[in-house]
């Protein structure tokens, strides 16, 4: 990996696991259940000009990143919704990167994280309520394709390690 690799990736691309065993599923559930409080000290005691610093060259800054959380997770949460309620539905995507553009992602920090706090309590009890076969259901997503709620955990579990690293790599690095 080169070293832009390395500041875009900071715990690896993302890799689908083999196996959707009930112990692995309970780990991603943890690590979301826990994002709201690592995020929260992941950026803890940043001023305005750290969170408007990009956590590389040409990327997001902090406050992007945490909105981008926001954005992202409240769109996992309703695509959870939809495939249990619904026969394998067609979600729609969004540019993530345009969204990030928009003019409340250059909004205080604060809004985003109380709603990462309620969104993912929520997420996780509805995640830690399914049962085996709730996780096999899923969704088509138009560039993806078929994708179970399975595999939707364990890429959430390494959206939410991977965006937390892209904050605490900065800080190490910048020795903030």
């Amino acid at each position: 990996m080169t070293d832009q690799d390395d500041l875009r990736y900071p715990i690896g691309r993302f890799r689908s696991p083999a196996a959707s065993l009930p112990g692995v599923r309970a780990a991603y559930i943890e690590t979301l259940r826990l994002l709201p409080e690592r995020l929260r000290a992941a950026v803890a005691g940043l001023n305005d000009a750290q969170l408007d610093t990009p956590y590389r060259e040409g990327g997001w800054t902090v406050r992007q990143v945490v909105h981008h959380l926001a954005d992202s997770h409240a769109n996992a949460f309703i695509r959870v919704k939809l495939a249990l309620t619904e026969d394998w539905p067609t979600i729609k995507p969004y540019d993530e990167a345009a969204w990030a553009r928009l003019p409340d992602s250059l909004l205080p920090i604060d809004g985003s994280l109380v709603f990462i706090d309620a969104l993912h309590a929520r997420l996780v009890s509805l995640l830690q309520a399914m049962e085996e076969e709730d996780f096999q259901k899923g969704f088509v997503h138009p560039e993806r394709g078929r994708m179970t709620l399975a595999s939707n955990l364990a890429i959430y579990d390494w959206h939410s390690r991977h965006h937390v690293a892209h904050i605490t790599r900065l800080r190490e690095r910048m020795g903030w």
